[in-house]
């Protein structure tokens, strides 16, 4: 290429052209664009819609859950036990007193599910925050017994019972 012969314009249109181009282009996507703070409020609306569909399946799978729960059949125990057994009664669980059902209910520990679902240790726990009387107490079969309290096997409960005087292992 001979470069003596070229003149100055050869290189400075196509530069200038391309600088303005550049900057047209720019103007251009920066006009037709949206702006961090157009997308972050997009972004926050979608967020606070899928909260709210979340609330909702929460509440959703509260109401199954209580749907679920089997139903408390008095009549039943009543005819095994030869007694009225309230739904929930603490006491009917042998080893477990009126004290010991208030420490259990001061714990949060009021229904035969809580109780079932509980573990040996934290039952332990409860007892030994009630002071060094209930230290005799062994709650190992306490969870077993609720559980079914809560199944409504009150034969079963009834003949365990028979079979573990003291409800001792």
């Amino acid at each position: 290429m001979d470069f003596e012969n070229m003149n100055i314009w050869c290189w400075l249109i196509p530069a200038l052209v391309g600088l303005i181009s550049a900057i047209l282009g720019y103007l251009l996507g920066k006009a037709s664009g949206t702006s961090d703070e157009d997308e972050l409020t997009r972004l926050r609306d979608a967020n606070a819609q899928l909260q709210a569909d979340l609330d909702v399946c929460g509440k959703n799978l509260e109401v199954a859950k209580l749907a679920a729960v089997i139903p408390f059949d008095a009549d039943l125990a009543k005819a095994v036990f030869g007694k009225k057994v309230k739904v929930n009664d603490l006491k009917i669980v042998e080893g477990i007193g009126p004290k010991i059902e208030q420490l259990f209910q001061a714990d949060g520990i009021d229904t035969w599910k809580a109780l079932a679902d509980t573990d040996v240790d934290r039952c332990k726990a409860i007892l030994k925050s009630g002071g060094e009387k209930f230290k005799v107490h062994d709650p190992t079969s306490w969870p077993l017994q609720a559980k079914m309290c809560y199944h409504n096997q009150w034969h079963e409960l009834l003949k365990w019972q028979d079979e573990h005087k003291g409800g001792r292992m």
